[in-house]
């Protein structure tokens, strides 16, 4: 019922996917406070790909394509503003995709299961099925990690993901990407590359370089990577914030 003419029309549309997410039941509440955070930061960054985030979407994307064992992770979140866009950057970029949660219920991992599949994409990990491990034996839900997907990757994008589990992930030797609007949170400060963008632009624009880059040599992604750095990239992101005018 929203007009499209409304001034916040996509802002409001992203907000009542996550709240349908948690009406049907794999969302958790924190959730949509974390989507509410986010949102003031995207608000702050005029709501659009500043430039910080095309250099680090393009170090992220080289990344992604030099790994042997890519995984993206997804949340209750991801998978509610950009199941379609997240299974397009999988199959373009030949990587696992894996569900991850914080609040982790068999009945939360199971409907986000079965949305993967209506979409489409039926070897989704981290399922209640999956052979699950715990990082270092440490037995707490943030340290899992499928056998087969994160627990052997190299490269691991956490889209809108907590702290605790980038720090985890880094410290279990693992490259980590985050795509997380907030330049000073953990998992932004923790990542090697750190994307300060909305979810919903930030996926669609490393599908559409995927698919220019894979084809190119391997020298060509390494120098993008190498010349990438994160600080000084977060630094540009910080810059890009600004008070409305009033």
């Amino acid at each position: 019922m929203i007009p499209k003419n409304h001034p916040r029309y996509d802002s409001l549309i992203l907000r009542d996917k996550v709240k349908n997410a948690f009406l049907e039941g794999y969302l958790a509440d924190t959730g949509m406070i974390a989507h509410g955070r986010g949102e003031t930061f995207d608000y702050l960054i005029g709501e659009k790909t500043v430039d910080s985030a095309y250099d680090a979407i393009e170090a992220a994307v080289a990344l992604i394509l030099l790994a042997d064992n890519p995984v993206l992770s997804v949340n209750g979140n991801t998978t509610a503003l950009a199941i379609d866009e997240i299974i397009e950057l999988a199959r373009e970029t030949d990587s696992q995709i894996e569900i991850n949660l914080f609040y982790r219920t068999e009945e939360r991992v199971d409907k986000i299961t079965e949305l993967f599949k209506d979409h489409g994409y039926n070897k989704i990990l981290g399922t209640n099925n999956d052979d699950l491990y715990y990082f270092d034996k440490i037995k707490n839900p943030r340290a899992t990690a499928s056998l087969s997907g994160i627990y052997i990757a190299d490269v691991i994008l956490v889209p809108l993901e907590d702290g605790d589990r980038a720090e985890l992930l880094k410290n279990a030797g693992k490259k980590i990407i985050c795509i997380d609007l907030n330049p000073l949170s953990r998992t932004s400060k923790m990542s090697d590359i750190s994307i300060v963008d909305n979810v919903v632009r930030a996926l669609p624009l490393m599908t559409n370089l995927a698919r220019e880059y894979k084809n190119k040599d391997k020298r060509f992604l390494e120098n993008i990577v190498d010349n990438f750095n994160n600080k000084e990239n977060l630094k540009k992101s910080l810059n890009s914030f600004k008070l409305q005018e009033l």
